[in-house]
């Protein structure tokens, strides 16, 4: 970065959320500023397993106990249009990818359906997409040995890194300029905000987004978000041990399991994840162990896999206890924006946060602002 700067926006973090953010706001013609203190892509994003799904962390029936019918099923098909939109982006503006549509298979745990029964129930009420497997017909259909599944319509899978840098080269020829650099001092209170970084510069911006994953600056505050842990592996290529179509897999309990496959066969399992160990170096040293356990379940899940590991690795990410996203103004910081797209549904919210963030710059609210705002208690009380 050389010298100080002034532009409409300033988006701190150029990960998949930064890069979806960055895309919106110069396609409403905007003058941006994109920094990061790492590699573009290189936090979050390149940790990810890219399952776009719309279906949230909370099912449907919790999130229904926690803030009413209406709200939850608002969420919910914000997040469905939401890979939709994400989708057609990619595909309209040719973005790289490997962006594949897929529907999505939530696995019952256990010896009884009845809870998966009356989620696919509440997701009928909600005019969502679906419909409900019993025993028999999952193992005939798929031939997984489980009480039940909802498979759902919507989703999709795509290589997250490629998709991150793709979008960062379209907002850059739209005249986006990108710095490495990390923000330490964040001033709201003059008529434009100014973010100070690490190497003596200053930028000034009308609207600052901040992007930051689960790195996040001292200004945002909230009771809702955790930082969390999760593993994953992937195997070796085994195109004809996959499952039918390749369906997105996860499963109806809190620590879920879930699974895809990759346009070359491999199979990527994740879970185990964990809010108690966070510090890199003590997340990273159980990899090997969480290998072996995940494999394991990949056997469980699916017998007929090869489960031959040819990568593994760790991430660490930030959940909240209701399963939405933090996405809006950053209270007491005015022209200061949230954009963390949290949980199993990351990319799918930060696709959101860049459309509703988008439209709040323009003048334009939305309901779910409210419903994903930084300072909600998450209706935790009495839960």
């Amino acid at each position: 970065m050389v010298g100080n700067l002034f532009c409409d926006a300033l988006i701190v973090g150029a990960g998949i959320t930064g890069a979806l953010v960055a895309e919106r706001l110069t396609r409403q013609g905007l003058d941006v500023v994109i920094v990061d203190r790492e590699h573009p892509g290189r936090g979050s994003t390149a940790a990810s397993t890219s399952m776009l799904l719309w279906e949230i962390d909370r099912p449907l029936v919790e999130l229904t106990a926690i803030y009413g019918f209406e709200r939850a099923a608002r969420a919910y098909r914000a997040s469905l249009q939401a890979v939709t939109g994400l989708t057609s982006l990619i595909r309209n503006a040719s973005i790289p990818g490997q962006i594949r549509a897929k529907r999505s298979l939530y696995l019952a745990v256990g010896s009884s359906a009845a809870e998966l029964l009356d989620e696919y129930r509440l997701r009928n009420r909600a005019g969502l997409p679906g419909e409900f497997l019993d025993h028999g017909r999952l193992l005939e259909t798929f031939g997984m040995a489980r009480a039940g599944a909802i498979l759902s319509p919507g989703a999709a899978d795509a290589d997250p890194l490629q998709l991150a840098r793709g979008l960062l080269r379209l907002a850059v020829a739209r005249g986006a300029r990108l710095f490495d650099a990390e923000a330490v001092a964040f001033d709201p209170a003059g008529r434009a905000v100014t973010v100070g970084f690490d190497n003596g510069r200053e930028v000034a911006a009308k609207a600052v987004v901040l992007a930051t994953g689960y790195a996040m600056p001292d200004i945002v505050h909230s009771k809702v978000e955790t930082v969390s842990s999760s593993w994953a592996i992937a195997t070796a290529p085994q195109p004809h041990n996959i499952w039918k179509d390749g369906v997105l897999i996860w499963e109806c309990t809190k620590d879920y399991l879930y699974a895809r496959t990759t346009p070359d066969g491999r199979i990527i399992v994740g879970g185990e994840d964990s809010d108690e160990i966070v510090e890199p170096d003590a997340r990273d040293r159980l990899i090997p162990a969480k290998s072996r356990v995940l494999a394991k379940r990949l056997a469980a899940l699916w017998p007929y896999a090869e489960t031959e590991i040819d990568y593994r690795w760790a991430g660490t990410f930030d959940t909240t206890s209701d399963g939405l996203p933090l996405i809006g103004p950053v209270p007491g910081a005015k022209g200061v924006y949230a954009a963390y797209g949290y949980g199993g549904n990351g990319i799918t919210f930060s696709y959101l946060a860049a459309q509703l963030i988008g439209d709040l710059i323009a003048g334009r609210g939305s309901p779910l602002l409210g419903d994903f705002a930084l300072d909600r208690d998450g209706g935790m009380a009495g839960h």
